[in-house]
């Protein structure tokens, strides 16, 4: 019996990276990466992602989320949709829905992990880290808040989102924690994505100069290098490794 459901975790586990590896193919086979990141693309369709969000705004907020939560549980790292969050939505609102999809989307990873790769997760983690599990053991919810709130103490968001299989949190606490820890370091990003749209808004060249100059850039990356300094002294005070 307990090999069988081994057999079935590892089916599962093979299922889930082909989804992964065909559901990357079929995305970028349309999306050409070079014109995602081309200053001339990005501006050329900035009005008629902006129209299309005033004419749908529901249904557009409801299909972002879906996507972000999609994106979460199948790639794990969330830079790109927080910066379309902010870009599409605006700071405030864009912040909202990044955070509501970030906790719903790696609750549903961290679930996955668990049902599925814990053995691997031990394996792999258990020796670097398992001395924060006496802190996690110490009062749940306030540790992970406080982990996500240093982004994981410098580690990896992919790894930060499935390391808590080691400690076995709640799910409950998972989504918790990850909803009130991750609006400092999201919405850093988000505002980034804000600024840019604004940027777009206000000037005709691109230039690098120009770009950082601007409080809506300049601020969010100051704050990003605070956060990281912040980080690395959580990190140490809270989350030492064996």
């Amino acid at each position: 019996m307990k090999l069988g459901s081994r057999n079935l975790k590892l089916l599962i586990g093979v299922f889930y990276l082909l989804v992964l590896f065909f559901g990357l193919y079929y995305l970028f086979s349309f999306i050409d990466l070079k014109d995602l990141t081309s200053y001339g693309f990005i501006k050329s369709n900035k009005d008629i992602i902006i129209d299309y969000k005033n004419n749908n705004f529901i249904f557009l907020t409801i299909g972002f989320f879906i996507f972000s939560v999609i994106w979460y549980l199948l790639l794990g790292f969330a830079g790109p949709i927080l910066l379309f969050s902010g870009f599409i939505f605006g700071k405030w609102y864009g912040i909202l829905i990044a955070v509501l999809a970030a906790s719903a989307g790696t609750t549903c990873l961290y679930l996955l992990a668990k049902l599925f790769f814990t053995d691997l997760i031990k394996e792999k983690l258990e020796p670097k880290f398992s001395k924060l599990k006496t802190s996690f053991q110490k009062n749940e919810l306030f540790y992970f808040t406080l982990y996500r709130f240093a982004g994981g103490g410098g580690i990896p968001y992919g790894i930060q989102n499935v390391l808590p299989v080691l400690f076995n949190i709640s799910i409950k606490n998972y989504f918790i924690g990850t909803f009130l820890g991750s609006w400092p370091t999201m919405f850093i990003t988000v505002a980034l994505g804000a600024g840019i749209e604004k940027y777009i808004d206000t000037n005709e060249n691109l230039s690098f100069l120009k770009i950082i100059s601007s409080p809506d850039i300049y601020l969010p990356i100051l704050a990003f290098v605070l956060m990281i300094l912040i980080g690395f002294v959580v990190k140490k005070l809270f989350f030492k490794k064996n």
